[in-house]
């Protein structure tokens, strides 16, 4: 965006309801005359905004109390940004489960809603669970689909801009998928999709393990791990989506598939089989002699694949979440070994958020675009008096 010039009365406009909302939004509620203060506009531009905020649903005179007008006469008009003019939802679209999140537009949750579904179930039959998911949640909490301002939606795989998923091997049926287009037919309002790992290292940096530090690496821990990195506070997404894909890196000179580490059988486990995972580590720890050393080869390679982009990113902390998260004996070694490889080892920390990283962070995708369209205010723009 320019510089304003005398040509620009519509985007000054903008601009300067920008700066009042944002005001408004940092304030339980505000008088003219504080607003006024705290914007630097002129006392007739705020009364204009502000009319045109109300009468656009967004701002509502607040009613003065009783006692102070009868102490002091007639209060100053008081004024709070209107949370509950719109609503925001976040999505999850996972392998063993569909969740929703929802949200006023501060971003304070309303509600949640999830269902389960079978791993093998196709693309329509996901999808389809997550409409149920939503329309249920929706009813409960009472609040009408159109009132939605955005809808942040995260999936495994490698995703375009646009929403549709260039790989995904983790759901059937979900390479090529046009998400985005699927789900902007169920919605009128905008739709972000985004890969899973990075809503999740999103939702920690917004409210979860990592609220403290702007350069993190969220990994999602499985079979097949990802992750997602933020570095200066945002989000790196890659060139084409696909940073943090660590799960493929047993595919440089590594024959040894994921899924083969954690076998104690010889036959290699269902990527998805969390159920089997779990066994495998709760046998290490009664002492079982090949499920121990199957551990040590998953942790390793787990290690492996984080200290290559440790190294890269030289993140301030790392993130672990994803299932093996849950399971004992994962981060002590995790940190030991991170300290041999690394040569500024990161804080490495459990996930506070747990199973609702993912969902939450998609949210906040919702919240940031919302907020990039009421607050924004670019810095090469200031507001006019």
């Amino acid at each position: 965006m320019g510089r304003l010039t005398g040509g620009d009365p519509s985007l000054l406009r903008r601009i300067n309801s920008a700066v009042v909302l944002h005001a408004l939004r940092g304030a339980e509620t505000a008088t003219l005359t504080e607003i006024t203060r705290i914007t630097g506009l002129s006392r007739p531009t705020v009364e204009g905004v502000v009319e045109g905020l109300m009468g656009a649903g967004l701002v509502v005179e607040v009613a003065a109390e009783e006692g102070v007008a009868r102490r002091q006469g007639r209060p100053a008009r008081r004024f709070r940004f209107r949370a509950e003019a719109g609503h925001l939802l976040g999505l999850e679209i996972g392998p063993h489960r569909v969740a929703a999140v929802l949200s006023d537009l501060d971003g304070r949750e309303l509600g949640t809603g999830e269902r389960e579904v079978d791993e093998s179930a196709p693309a329509d039959e996901r999808l389809e669970k997550l409409r149920l998911t939503v329309a249920d949640l929706l009813r409960r909490a009472g609040v009408a689909r159109d009132s939605l301002r955005a809808v942040g939606a995260a999936s495994p795989g490698i995703v375009e801009a646009d929403g549709t998923v260039r790989l995904g091997t983790a759901l059937p049926g979900w390479t090529g998928l046009a998400l985005g287009e699927r789900l902007r037919r169920s919605f009128k309002c905008p739709v972000l999709v985004e890969n899973d790992a990075n809503t999740a290292a999103v939702a920690e940096h917004w409210k979860g393990a990592a609220t403290d530090s702007d350069d993190l690496v969220f990994v999602l821990a499985g079979l097949s791990p990802g992750a997602g990195s933020l570095i200066g506070g945002r989000l790196h997404r890659g060139f084409g989506g696909a940073a943090g894909e660590i799960g493929a890196l047993h595919l440089l000179g590594r024959e040894v598939t994921p899924e083969s580490l954690l076998s104690t059988t010889g036959e290699p486990l269902h990527p998805l089989d969390e159920q089997a995972v779990t066994e495998v580590f709760a046998h290490a720890r009664q002492g079982d002699a090949q499920a121990s050393a199957a551990v040590e080869r998953f942790i390793r390679r787990l290690v492996h694949d984080v200290a290559a982009l440790v190294l890269a990113l030289d993140p301030e902390v790392v993130v672990i979440g994803g299932w093996a998260a849950g399971l004992d004996g994962v981060l002590e070694p995790l940190r030991r070994e991170l300290a041999r490889y690394c040569l500024r080892p990161p804080r490495v920390i459990l996930s506070a958020l747990g199973e609702a990283a993912i969902a939450t962070g998609a949210l906040r995708l919702a919240l940031d675009h919302v907020e990039e369209e009421l607050f924004a205010v670019e810095g090469t723009v200031t507001a006019r008096r």
